[in-house]
């Protein structure tokens, strides 16, 4: 490939990522607007807030069928996987636009979210073999970019929609977005067939991921570092509101801080991660989630304190998470999908795990909470040390592709 078709080739790459980051922000718009309009939904649907929660408990649960779909993406290629998860995104969402009800509501929320759960996997891996592994994390990070910009953009968009046109027209309006979305991934995406599937069948590339020193350690990493976050994470506004007797405010405070942290690591991440390294972008962001932990310890009688040590713990763990993305891309570049997969699974899994110990942590002071996620954090330092070496031995340089020249 002469100069001018590989500058071609990065322009068309660009191009994709910024349409991979709008979709995403769809995705994740429709994810996160759930929380903040809970009541509004109830109260549409004539329903208990608590029937909210079971369709958004019943979302969890169905999400966890998304990695066993992931080898779909190896097998069948990148671009059959995104337009399948899109299709499914777009046919719940526009189910609840065509009857409007309870039981529309619950499976458009499951599907939509495992519709989102299948893209993603394949996405990364389509940028993981497109996409030098010196310049990946610049890539990913963009894409990362659309979580913090569905809770900053998307919901306030999706409050001006509900508040003038009713609850009901926010899922046809996304099912219309995710349409167009759809159908630039038709003509802008190339053809891609995967790699004709595994020896061992359709499960064969997990086999792959548990005979994998490196990929097994990546994802208790994974575990582990959301493990941490949770843990703080489900907290913090009951210690807010303990601590400081300043309910509404500090709260209010703390979402501001959550959106701005939030979007400010992944792109903080985007810009660095390339040029300091992976594994010590990694290992950067644990620490700083570390001292942040020490810092919300040390000053949790202040509430100015406080408050900047949960900014340095969103924003480090952001960081450290949006930049493990491209070093998990490389460990396995044949079953690169299937271990994506796996590593939205695991961090799932940690928040489930941070949740489920959380709260009776908190029992014995928040302090137990922040000792605890210090500890996690130190452990996924040290489990990153066997992801290392397998890593740096792989393949970490795969040629662009023209997509002109694919379709």
């Amino acid at each position: 490939m002469n100069e001018m078709e590989n500058g071609k080739s990065i322009q068309g790459l660009m191009r994709q990522i910024w349409l991979f980051t709008i979709i995403r922000t769809v995705f994740h718009t429709s994810y996160r607007m759930v929380y903040p309009f809970l009541s509004i939904f109830a109260r549409g649907m004539g329903v208990d807030i608590s029937a909210i929660s079971l369709a958004i408990t019943g979302r969890s649960l169905i999400g966890v069928a998304g990695p066993f779909l992931a080898p779909l993406a190896d097998t069948r290629g990148r671009k059959f996987c995104m337009l399948l998860g899109m299709i499914m995104f777009i046919l719940s969402a526009g189910l609840v636009g065509l009857y409007p009800g309870y039981i529309t509501f619950f499976i458009a929320l499951s599907l939509t979210s495992l519709g989102a759960q299948i893209f993603l996997p394949a996405m990364m891996a389509f940028i993981g073999d497109r996409s030098h592994y010196q310049e990946r994390g610049r890539l990913m990070g963009i894409t990362e970019l659309a979580w913090s910009l569905g809770f900053v953009v998307g919901v306030p968009i999706v409050g001006w929609l509900i508040n003038r046109l009713g609850w009901q027209i926010v899922f046809p309006i996304m099912a219309v977005l995710a349409l167009v979305g759809t159908i630039f991934i038709v003509f802008q995406l190339p053809n891609d067939q995967g790699n004709g599937g595994h020896a061992d069948g359709f499960f064969g590339a997990f086999k792959d991921v548990a005979t994998s020193s490196a990929a097994l350690a990546a994802l208790g990493f994974c575990l582990g570092i959301t493990v941490a976050n949770e843990t703080v994470n489900l907290v913090f506004g009951l210690w807010i509101e303990d601590a400081f007797q300043f309910k509404i405010a500090a709260l209010g405070a703390a979402s501001v801080i959550l959106g701005i942290a939030e979007f400010s690591g992944a792109g903080f991440s985007a810009w660095v991660v390339d040029r300091l390294g992976k594994e010590r972008s990694i290992q950067a962001g644990l620490m700083i989630n570390v001292i942040a932990c020490l810092v919300m310890l040390v000053g949790r009688n202040s509430l100015w304190i406080a408050m900047t040590g949960l900014l340095l713990f969103y924003l480090s763990f952001e960081f450290a998470l949006v930049s493990s993305l491209p070093l998990l891309s490389e460990i396995l570049p044949k079953a690169r999908a299937t271990l994506m997969g796996l590593a939205l699974a695991f961090f799932s899994l940690g928040r489930a795990i941070g949740a489920l110990i959380g709260m009776p942590l908190y029992k014995l002071g928040f302090g137990a909470n922040v000792i605890a996620a210090i500890g996690f954090n130190l452990l996924s330092l040290l489990v990153l040390v066997w992801v290392h070496p397998e890593v740096r031995t792989s393949h970490h340089m795969i040629s662009k592709v023209n997509p002109r020249s694919e379709r």
